[in-house]
C-alpha cells in the first residue's frame, strides 16, 4: 500500500532557522568585532558575548511569542466574524460556499446539495468558511509558547558555538581565537544547512551550502561593521 510522507514540522524548523542563524552570526560578529581592539582580552568578549546572547534570546524569544499571538488572536477575530455573518446573512454565506465549489467545476446542483448539508451544521460550516474563504487554519493555542522556546533555545546554541573559542579554559590568543571562532562557526553553518535542507526533503548539500553563504554574508557584513565602531 502507497503511503504518503509529508513532512509536518514546517513551524519548528522555521523557528529553529530563525533562532540558530542569528545565534551563529550576531555573537560571532560581535566577538569578532571585539578582537580587533588591541585592548581588549578574552574574558571581556566572553563576558560581552554572553551578555549578547541572553539578551538576544530574550528578544528574539519574545519577538516569536508576540508573532504567534499575534496569529490566534488574528484567528480568534476572523472566527467571531464569520459566525455573526452566519448568523445574521446566512443566505450570502451560503452563496459564498457555493462559489467555491463553482470554482471546481461542480453543477448547480451538486453545488446546491453541497451548500445544504455543510449548512445544517453551523460550527462546520464556520470552519468551512474560514479554511477556503479565508484560508485560515486553526493555530495551535501553544504555538506562542513553543515558537518563543524554540527561537530562544536556538539562538543560545547558536550564540555559544562561535564565542566557545574565547573561553579561557582553550587559553588561546585573541587572534588564534578569531581563527578558530570563525572555523566553527563556518562548519557549523554547513552542518545546520545540511540536516535543516535535508529534514524538509530539499536537496542537502545544495541547501548546507546556501546556509553557509548566507550565514558567512551576514556575518562578514556584522563583523566589518563592528569592527568599524570598535
Amino acid at each position: 500500500m502507497h503511503e504518503e510522507k509529508h513532512f509536518e514540522g514546517s513551524q519548528l524548523v522555521k523557528d529553529i532557522v530563525i533562532g540558530m542563524s542569528d545565534g551563529l552570526t550576531v555573537p560571532f560578529a560581535l566577538a569578532a568585532g571585539l578582537s580587533g581592539a588591541a585592548i581588549v582580552s578574552n574574558s571581556v568578549i566572553v563576558t560581552a558575548g554572553i551578555a549578547e546572547i541572553v539578551a538576544g534570546s530574550i528578544a528574539m524569544g519574545l519577538g516569536g511569542y508576540l508573532a504567534g499571538k499575534t496569529e490566534i488572536d488574528h484567528y480568534n477575530s476572523e472566527l467571531a466574524r464569520e459566525y455573526y455573518e452566519v448568523d445574521h446573512y446566512p443566505e450570502r454565506e451560503r452563496q459564498e460556499v457555493a462559489e467555491v465549489f463553482a470554482d471546481y467545476g461542480l453543477s448547480m446542483e451538486h453545488q446546491n446539495l453541497i451548500v445544504d448539508d455543510i449548512s445544517k451544521d453551523k460550527d462546520r460550516w464556520v470552519d468551512f468558511m474560514m479554511k477556503f474563504e479565508l484560508g485560515l487554519e486553526k493555530p495551535n493555542i501553544n504555538a506562542a509558547r513553543n515558537s518563543a522556546a524554540a527561537i530562544g533555545l536556538a539562538y543560545i546554541v547558536g550564540g555559544i558555538i562561535p564565542l566557545s573559542a574565547y573561553f579561557p579554559v582553550f587559553c588561546l590568543s585573541t587572534q588564534m581565537a578569531l581563527f578558530y571562532s570563525c572555523l566553527i562557526t563556518a562548519i557549523s553553518l554547513f552542518v545546520f544547512g545540511y540536516f535543516k535542507t535535508k529534514i524538509i526533503g530539499q536537496p542537502p548539500i545544495k541547501g548546507a551550502f546556501k546556509v553557509l553563504g548566507i550565514g558567512a554574508a551576514a556575518a562578514a557584513s556584522a563583523y566589518f561593521i563592528a569592527h568599524l565602531i570598535v
